[in-house]
């Protein structure tokens, strides 16, 4: 898959594209449902089809000390959107300039000069340009004026309309189940393995230090979770602590997944940890034997509750 930059023109034989415009952060159903759309439409014209994100999230931008959110990085939703059968992937830098450009020069100058897009294909709340001005009326009347043809995908619901919003709200409350029901699949966080203090080796339980860096931070406890090796695609299971670890000093926010009958070395692999079950909340132990005990239950629990996967 093709890995497009918002700055550059786009290559010729992917001019004439349908793109999906979005942030499509978690790629969820409601995301899926635009992104389905735009290739749908693509197939049956004979164009290529694009799905477009943006990096850093918009938020980022003009509110930097927003604590960390995203769903999925940007290396992430390219497996997706590869899934998902799009011919390329459009990354939009947000920076000075591109907020700054207004929602007429959006259309006019970035999707037809630039990209030479044939239509795109957008929710009904899609907004873009400088303040925010542009929406989905401006796009099918100065769009059409010009050529680019526009489609607005309905919001999907579920008890509700699916939003990142009500994703996010159920990972800080420790419901993985229902985020995994959003998005289509468990929420998951990717990262190199690192050494740590080795605190989980001494006591029986190795497990795999990974640094949460711009993830959303779902609530701290132990969860029933996978793991699957980039390299190789081996999937594992086990269970994972995310938060502070309370019991250590000094205080350190990790992921920590412990896997089941796993002895090999992870150290400098690239490995995805997917949240299925949340079990407990983090808490400190009057002593170490007190952690070990709680821990064997916990594992005897993850492992029940994955069993049950189909």
């Amino acid at each position: 898959m093709r890995w497009l930059d918002h700055r550059e023109p786009v290559p010729e034989p992917l001019r004439g594209a349908i793109i999906a415009l979005g942030n499509f952060d978690g790629f969820h159903r409601g995301h899926q449902a635009v992104a389905g759309e735009a290739i749908r439409w693509a197939h049956a014209e004979g164009r290529p089809s694009i799905i477009a994100t943006f990096d850093p999230h918009p938020v980022r931008f003009f509110r930097p000390d927003t604590p960390p959110f995203r769903l999925t990085t940007l290396e992430q939703r390219q497996e997706l959107y590869i899934d998902a059968g799009a011919t390329a992937m459009l990354v939009f830098h947000f920076d000075g300039e591109l907020s700054g450009t207004s929602a007429e020069d959006f259309i006019t100058k970035i999707l037809i000069e630039r990209f030479g897009a044939h239509g795109v294909a957008t929710g009904g709340d899609f907004t873009f340009g400088k303040g925010a001005k542009g929406n989905v009326g401006l796009l099918g009347t100065l769009g059409s004026e010009h050529g680019l043809h526009h489609r607005t995908v309905e919001a999907v619901e579920e008890g509700g309309i699916i939003s990142s919003s009500r994703i996010r709200e159920a990972l800080r409350e420790g419901d993985p189940a229902t985020a995994a029901k959003l998005l289509t699949r468990p929420f998951a966080i990717r990262g190199v393995v690192e050494h740590g203090d080795k605190r989980g080796r001494e006591i029986g339980y190795p497990t795999a230090n990974i640094v949460i860096e711009n993830y959303l931070r779902p609530r701290y406890g132990i969860y029933a979770v996978t793991g699957r090796i980039l390299a190789t695609g081996e999937v594992l299971e086990g269970a994972a602590n995310i938060g502070i670890r309370p019991q250590f000093e000094p205080p350190k926010e990790l992921l920590e997944p412990y896997f089941f009958d796993f002895a090999g070395d992870l150290y400098g692999q690239e490995i995805e940890v997917a949240f299925h079950h949340f079990l407990r909340p983090e808490a400190k132990f009057d002593s170490l034997d007190d952690l070990i005990a709680q821990m064997e239950k916990d594992c005897a629990e993850a492992k029940r509750l994955l069993s049950a996967r189909s």
